[in-house]
């Protein structure tokens, strides 16, 4: 199992610190990630979500990024295609490829904040079709010129430049949330990213569904090129040699994931109705209704806080169960830098070897 690290760029006012303070913490922190060994990070892209994401320019921080790292892969989770061009993103995609000697991971997504549909003026009836469309922008633009006669997109032998150092082109991922997209995203043999605001025992149902899809449109052999079949989660972390200590200062994870459900609290309701058995159950309704505490993170397996060994035991669950890629959002952004750096420095010495595996994608 790769280990990732997952950044929001969350500025918080409580935390006292800056929007440029942010953004230069995490350079360091990705660049020291980098020496630790570290597999990947990724940023997302949201946009007018005050405190809780300032990451509107991933892909700006991963081009800085990739001039203060060497090993890092770096991930872009992910270009929202109804906001952006996809000829736009192929471009952009490609230079990052470049400036990064072919370590970028780009993930496309369809978004779920209505105010962001409203001022990008596009429709979420159109979401979808703005995924495929895009999608298979992509798959091309790293070749010679081509044509796409689309709903969205007409053009006829266009060259895309410049060209992605990574053929037939960087590994492609999909933001995925609901059963149908996790199917859809092992049918067109792309990696999926899962999380964070979903729990464990619902993304145990996707994972199966996923390698089961997967199966049956493309075998057990080995990947094909241009294919990425691996299933990537992510999750909170905090690791410090003292549990006491990690478990206080990780109480800041509740303002985190707060703020992360009342963005994505309508399409939980919509994943109530997805997973029936659950439903019947009522097990999404703490998630929905009640007030948000660590015990209760921990216990839906959105978190994991604790010492080297708590950590160990229990991020090797993921593994088990045929995780391949876990991404963390090592302090969630709500401890000091100096704190992430602790973490990230015990992670990688008493945690990351344990979990290390052959991946078999």
């Amino acid at each position: 199992m790769d280990i990732d690290l997952f950044y929001e760029l969350a500025v918080p006012v409580h935390m006292g610190r800056s929007e440029a303070q942010v953004y230069h913490e995490t350079l360091d922190e990705l660049s020291l990630a980098d020496t630790l060994g570290f597999h990947g990070a990724w940023l997302v892209e949201h946009h007018f979500m005050r405190e809780y994401s300032h990451s509107s320019a991933p892909e700006t921080v991963l081009a800085a990024a990739s001039q203060r790292t060497r090993n890092l892969r770096l991930g872009h989770a992910v270009v929202v295609l109804p906001y952006n061009h996809a000829i736009r993103v192929a471009e952009r995609a490609a230079a990052l490829d470049i400036l990064s000697h072919g370590r970028l991971e780009m993930g496309i997504g369809r978004g779920f904040s209505p105010k962001e549909y409203q001022i990008f003026g596009n429709r979420m009836a159109d979401s979808r079709l703005h995924l495929q469309e895009g999608l298979q922008i992509l798959r091309q633009a790293g070749g010679g010129a081509f044509s796409h006669h689309g709903k969205l997109y007409d053009f006829s032998e266009l060259d895309i430049l410049p060209k992605p150092l990574q053929q037939p082109h960087p590994p492609l991922w999909a933001a995925a949330v609901s059963p149908a997209t996790f199917q859809w995203a092992a049918q067109e043999a792309i990696g999926v990213l899962s999380g964070p605001f979903k729990p464990w025992f619902l993304i145990k149902q996707d994972l199966r569904a996923y390698k089961k899809t997967w199966r049956e449109h493309h075998g057990d052999g080995p990947v094909q090129a241009g294919q990425n079949g691996n299933f990537a989660m992510t999750i909170g972390c905090l690791c410090l040699e003292d549990a006491a200590e990690a478990h206080r200062l990780a109480e800041g994870f509740t303002w985190y994931y707060q703020r992360l459900l009342d963005q994505t609290r309508p399409v939980l309701v919509q994943l109530r109705e997805s997973y029936e058995y659950y439903h019947r159950l009522g097990f999404l309704e703490p998630l929905l209704r009640r007030g948000l505490s660590l015990q209760l993170l921990e216990t839906m397996g959105m978190v994991v806080v604790g010492d080297p060994d708590t950590c160990r035991r229990r991020l090797a669950r993921y593994a088990r169960a045929g995780v391949d890629r876990l991404i963390l959002a090592v302090g969630a952004g709500m401890v000091p830098s100096e704190v992430t750096q602790r973490s990230l420095r015990l992670l990688a010495d008493e945690v990351l070897p344990a979990l290390r595996t052959p991946s078999p994608h």
